[in-house]
């Protein structure tokens, strides 16, 4: 048992795959899956700068830095992140995310978990109601299901399995680091990321601040610092 008394995960494959993003930003990143997750997804480990480099058995010393690795815990959004929906902050922050990392070293986690955990078909019923006037939580509810419910077990476990046991989490949702600390992790540093403001996200914003206890205190706009810096 891994600390949290979480079962072992372990790595299942690795490989090295190149990225193109649409406004040419190029990386390569070192794709790990996973066996043994508690939930069963299909979740994956981007290693990017530093930690893209292939490593047979992951541990904490495998990777040699000053400081604990930047990770982004980010959940799959198929509207934001592939389609470029406006109606959320998903794909600004994936990029901002793998641009960031990939400048400092960490990884980059993407959980199967559309719609705050509770699918794409759902979320997009979510959608249909928030046309008539809910937010985001409230349309989730009126659907039966949870505000928000997403778990990071398995989050954790990859983490484990990875040999990161301290890392600097980049999320401005203190649940995300709650849970990993209640799972074993340490974080030693909660990094917020930009605030992706569009003409159809602001409401969607706001309910994340005031409903979700979102610390929207970062730089509002693009990414801090430009990662070709």
């Amino acid at each position: 048992m891994t600390r949290g008394d979480l079962p072992a995960a372990t790595i299942r494959t690795q490989l090295t795959l190149p990225l193109r993003f649409a406004d040419g930003f190029a990386t390569a990143a070192r794709v790990f899956t996973f066996e043994g997750l508690v939930d069963g997804r299909e979740h994956v480990a981007l290693g990017l700068g530093e930690h893209a480099l292939p490593v047979a058995r992951p541990t904490a010393g495998d990777w040699r830095a000053a400081a604990p690795p930047l990770v982004r815990l980010h959940s799959e959004c198929l509207t934001g992140d592939v389609l470029g929906s406006q109606r959320c902050d998903c794909g600004p922050q994936l990029a901002e995310a793998v641009r960031r990392i990939t400048r400092e070293g960490g990884f980059l986690l993407y959980l199967r978990q559309e719609g705050r955990g509770i699918g794409l078909y759902a979320k997009l019923d979510a959608y249909v109601l928030q046309d008539t006037g809910l937010d985001t939580y409230e349309a989730n509810l009126a659907l039966g299901y949870g505000a928000d419910e997403r778990t990071y077990a398995a989050a954790a476990q990859m983490l484990h399995a990875l040999g990161q046991e301290d890392v600097a989490l980049l999320s401005n949702n203190p649940d995300k680091a709650a849970q990993l600390e209640g799972h074993g992790i340490t974080v030693s540093e909660r990094v917020p990321t930009g605030v992706h403001l569009s003409a159809a996200n602001g409401r969607y914003l706001a309910a994340k601040a005031d409903r979700g206890g979102h610390t929207l205190d970062g730089v509002w706009g693009d990414e801090p610092e430009s990662a070709e810096s």
